[in-house]
């Protein structure tokens, strides 16, 4: 019978594997309960003495004092930044992040869907369009749409939470029932070289 080296090197590891195996000790879990505790912990260090820079050197500046404050998702826009009039009663809920430096931002509404729409058409003076049926969402755009540094288009959008017998948009914010609105709307900023002046 003629034996290979690779014969010989499986042979080798199979015959040797049961002591290897054998030999490792069993794991025990950490910590043991019958393991001693600390036996004395290290003395407190003192803080570090401030360095102090040598003659000629500037002094390493203070780290900057930040404060608390409200995170733009949760701060309601003013008329001016959306450069759209908001509808009169409505609450704001909140803003997202569009892409490509917009942002756009929704409102609840207690008001119709039809009155809202007819309320744009006439304040926005443009017909708009209706882009849905089902559920209806009815956009009016308000300025130029540029491709190259917009996610989305300047303007009103007015969607029907109501629809197919639907209970309205659910606002969880305030309490565990929340609040719902029949009707949300929602504003992407127009750019002030787009504003009517």
């Amino acid at each position: 019978m003629r034996v290979t080296q690779r014969g010989l090197a499986v042979f080798c590891a199979c015959a040797i594997w049961p002591t290897v195996v054998a030999a490792q000790p069993v794991p025990q879990p950490f910590p043991r309960p019958s393991a001693p505790g600390p036996t004395a912990s290290a003395p407190p260090q003192a803080p570090a003495a401030p360095v102090r820079p040598a003659p000629g050197q500037a002094t390493p500046a203070a780290p900057a004092r930040t404060t608390a404050r409200p995170a733009a998702e949760d701060t309601a826009p003013s008329e001016a930044l959306l450069g759209l009039p908001v509808y009169p009663a409505c609450v704001f809920l909140r803003s997202y992040d569009a892409g490509m430096g917009q942002r756009y931002y929704l409102f609840g509404c207690d008001t119709t869907y039809v009155d809202l729409v007819t309320y744009y058409r006439n304040v926005l003076r443009t017909r708009g369009e209706e882009v849905y049926e089902a559920p209806p969402v009815y956009m009016f755009e308000v300025g130029r749409f540029r491709e190259e540094t917009m996610a989305f288009p300047p303007g009103v959008t007015v969607k029907d939470y109501t629809w197919g017998g639907g209970s309205g948009f659910l606002d969880a914010r305030l309490s565990a029932q929340g609040r719902r609105y029949p009707t949300v709307l929602q504003f992407v900023p127009v750019p002030a070289a787009d504003r009517k002046r």
